[in-house]
């Protein structure tokens, strides 16, 4: 079994084959097929083999398939000072992408 250290939106994630994860939104249609290559660090479970990159590894992919592309629960942001009468709430619904990790190249 493979894992891979990967980046996307400026977070890291840890995947391996047939993970399934939500990260920030990419511009990919959905059922299409894309190549995540910010790879940091590829483990293989059986022969302990560790590549890790300087900063990215050479040549090393992750596959992954896009499953949906969707809008997260809405998250309420309240200001409030007190004395003033001040009071704002709006809210925020963060796009995100789920995919489906394939295969690891690498």
């Amino acid at each position: 079994m493979k894992y891979a250290i990967i980046q996307s939106g400026g977070k890291q994630y840890q995947v391996k084959a047939g993970d399934t994860l939500k990260i920030e939104k990419i511009i990919a249609k959905k059922d299409e097929e894309i190549e995540l290559k910010e790879v940091f660090l590829i483990f293989d479970d059986e022969t302990k083999a560790i590549k890790i990159g300087k900063p990215i590894v050479a040549k090393a992919v992750v596959k992954a398939k896009v499953l949906e592309q969707g809008r997260a629960q809405k998250i309420d942001v309240i200001k409030y000072k007190r004395k003033v009468r001040y009071r704002k709430k709006y809210g925020h619904r963060q796009p995100f992408t789920k995919l489906a990790i394939t295969e690891i190249v690498g």
